[in-house]
């Protein structure tokens, strides 16, 4: 503990945003960082409780305590070492995770956590400001290759602890660069893609090879993985985007959230229009947009409409808006329920709650409006609202409700595994493995849409357990 009273002296002061009209003009990351004292500062907060919680509310059971004393004290390096000790990628947690560890900390209890994001953001900026963050290759190798399909960040980190403990390892991924939907689905100005780029070159100069605009069923078959590598690890996400079932849905003007965040995303990476958009320019360019679904997605199909020059931006939920203030007497230390206004939507959004989408309005193929109803919610029932009716004026609507799990077509529907009751590839968590015993499976495709967060950890779970399997012994942990 650096400071005994420091989270009594000081208040919680977070890193800021540059001005909504200044950052709409671009796609670069917004974040204003806290100077090297404001950081250490910030860190003399925490407590180092006896029973740290944030530990548990972090999936990867970051050691936040030790890296926020060490931080406190201004050993940047030994932080960075045992950040690193637990999580591959902290550059991409300390950027887009909603950092469950915060609503965990003790100090939550009075809205006051310490500022663990940042805070992890900082040490691995400053790690490879400082070029402290080398490759680690192996010493030796083992002899034993392992396939790894898919390159988000569960088959990433996977890949790396596998190159790590010695084994040849080569990711395929079907998009043309690797990262998944770190690269493809996040935005640019959440995430710049420069840092996984940096982390892949680490990855290749630690031995894994990476085979872009390959897609597995596809290019190349599972059946061949198999009889070519020792061990194959799925990791190829949750793909399979929650669709809208009314009438009027199928017009041009209705599309999925994860076609519109790609386009421009390629766009910002300097492909040409007719790379980016093979299927036609899809943009918000002085259209009145509607975004289905409250999430995260939907959050950033407000912030890269705005950012296109939309007229204007609708978000609508189906579930009632949740209170402003959890109680946390009944939530804390767990992830509560409550709500949250993200950049985006400080940005400019119309937010409507409780509201269910009846039809899709058009004139000769073209989306003109959307008819909606109110609904009232009585427990896990839902009730529409009689005499509720309207209808939103749109040109363009965006379906962000989520996703059902992996797509089944191409790899999966000739893999012949078994799968859950969600429909996920089913594999338990104290080895992954599949119904075929040389198969692997981690991240969303076996637990369903989930954090980058719970991805990094159960790819290098998963990485464990092959190692383990190929080798009668493992080192790596868990």
């Amino acid at each position: 503990m650096g400071k005994e009273t420091g989270f009594l002296e000081l208040d919680r002061v977070d890193r800021t945003y540059a001005d909504p009209a200044e950052r709409l003009q671009h796609y670069r990351e917004f974040v204003i960082p806290h100077t090297e004292d404001g950081l250490r500062s910030q860190a003399s907060r925490c407590m180092n409780c006896g029973i740290p919680y944030c530990h548990n509310g972090c999936p990867v059971n970051n050691i936040i305590p030790d890296w926020n004393h060490m931080t406190y004290e201004g050993d940047w390096k030994e932080a960075l070492i045992t950040l690193h000790s637990t999580n591959n990628f902290p550059e991409f947690t300390g950027r887009i995770c909603p950092a469950p560890c915060e609503a965990a900390c003790t100090l939550n209890i009075t809205d006051e956590p310490v500022t663990i994001k940042s805070i992890e953001c900082a040490i691995v900026d400053k790690g490879w400001e400082n070029d402290w963050i080398k490759p680690q290759p192996p010493e030796k190798k083992t002899g034993k290759s392992v396939a790894v399909v898919g390159s988000g960040p569960a088959g990433m980190a996977c890949a790396q602890q596998l190159a790590r403990a010695g084994h040849s390892v080569t990711v395929f991924e079907k998009n043309d660069r690797v990262g998944g939907l770190l690269r493809y689905g996040i935005p640019d100005f959440k995430m710049e893609k420069h840092l996984i780029n940096r982390r892949a070159a680490q990855m290749e100069a630690e031995g894994v090879t990476f085979r872009t605009s390959t897609e597995v069923g596809v290019e190349i078959t599972l059946k061949t993985l198999k009889e070519n590598f020792d061990a194959v690890v799925l990791s190829g996400g949750a793909e399979d985007a929650r669709t809208l079932d009314i009438p009027g849905s199928e017009m041009s003007g209705v599309r999925l959230a994860m076609e519109f965040l790609t386009q421009q995303n390629k766009r910002n990476a300097g492909d040409d229009e007719q790379r980016a958009a093979p299927r036609g320019t899809l943009t918000a360019t002085g259209k009145h947009v509607i975004v289905i679904g409250g999430g995260d997605t939907g959050s950033d199909c407000v912030g890269t409409s705005n950012r296109q020059g939309a007229a204007s931006v609708t978000q609508l939920e189906i579930m009632p808006k949740p209170p402003e203030r959890e109680d946390k007497a009944m939530t804390w230390p767990n992830w509560p329920l409550k709500l949250r206004t993200s950049s985006s939507h400080e940005e400019g959004v119309d937010r409507d709650f409780s509201v269910l989408t009846k039809r899709v309005v058009g004139e000769n193929g073209k989306v003109t409006g959307l008819e909606c109803v109110r609904l009232e919610w009585e427990g896990r029932e839902m009730k529409e609202v009689p005499g509720s009716e309207f209808t939103l004026k749109a040109d363009l609507i965006l379906l962000a409700m989520g996703f059902v799990g992996p797509k089944k077509a191409g790899m999966l529907d000739k893999a012949n595994l078994e799968y859950d009751a969600r429909g996920n590839v089913a594999a338990n968590t104290d080895d992954y493995r599949t119904s075929d015993a040389q198969v692997w499976v981690c991240g969303d495709m076996r637990r369903g849409q989930s954090l980058v967060v719970w991805a990094i950890r159960e790819g290098r779970q998963a990485a464990r357990s092959v190692d383990l399997a190929l080798m009668g012994e493992t080192e790596l942990p868990r």
